[in-house]
């Protein structure tokens, strides 16, 4: 059984769970970090894509900054909890790898948490550059790569934070987190920055900015105080590539 299937089986069994997860008002950490976010995309008329919607709650944001959304994900139950939500305007059960979408169709992609799910970011990323328009977006959302190779010695504000084995490498990862009785079992690929930075520039996308954003803490989670010391979350924007060139041929 190839790694693409053993994902999607994963995020099946655990649709349910997830929606619930998600969908509990300030319950995980998008909530501390969704004004942000919403900031940092910005308001919009033109087309978006999401890939890998989940239950939808991305898909609303850019809905309520006034894109016209098109929300998918490789699995169907969680497609339909989205589309149960009012979260987009179209819907699809598609592969990331494999849109069914025409060249050139969108002027957003949001990619948001997702790429750590995918076997295959290269492809995927390349997929995503086909259905982009030349002046398009593309908003990544990702768990620290640095996060994902370490943790706090305790749950104090101060703790160290301890790096364990290599930051280097790809290694797949499995957990299980519970918080005010929900349980969320998570699974998916972790790799440094360089990795994702080099599938970007092999797929013909130019980063043009990125954050490492702090939580808000007036959120009142407890549970997210170390995050304000080292970071939990890495967003990126990338456009394709021979357009940013352009850009920077303005200026010469």
């Amino acid at each position: 059984m190839d790694e693409p299937r053993l994902d999607r089986e994963h995020w099946t069994r655990v649709a349910a769970e997830w929606t619930a997860w998600a969908r509990s008002p300030k319950h995980d950490a998008f909530w501390a970090y969704r004004e942000a976010l919403v900031a940092y995309i910005s308001e919009g008329s033109g087309k978006a894509l999401e890939i890998g919607c989940g239950e939808g709650r991305v898909s609303r944001e850019l809905k309520a900054l006034g894109y016209q959304v098109t929300a998918t994900d490789t699995v169907a139950d969680l497609v339909g909890a989205a589309q149960q939500a009012d979260s987009a305007h179209e819907y699809a059960v598609a592969d990331a790898r494999d849109l069914p979408f025409a060249e050139s169709s969108f002027d957003l992609v949001m990619a948001y948490n997702v790429l750590m799910d995918v076997e295959d970011v290269p492809a995927t990323l390349r997929e995503i550059r086909r259905v982009m328009r030349p002046t398009g977006q593309l908003f990544i959302s990702l768990v620290h790569p640095f996060r994902d190779r370490g943790s706090f010695t305790s749950s104090e504000p101060d703790a160290p934070f301890v790096l364990k084995g290599t930051y280097f490498g790809r290694q797949r990862f499995e957990g299980i987190e519970e918080r005010d009785g929900l349980q969320m079992h998570f699974a998916g690929w972790s790799q440094p920055l360089e990795a994702y930075s080099a599938a970007l520039e092999k797929a013909g996308f130019a980063i043009t900015s990125l954050r490492e954003p702090i939580p808000d803490r007036s959120e009142g989670q407890e549970h997210l105080k170390q995050w304000a010391r080292v970071p939990l979350f890495l967003w990126l924007k990338a456009r394709p590539l021979l357009h940013a060139e352009a850009c920077h041929a303005n200026f010469r």
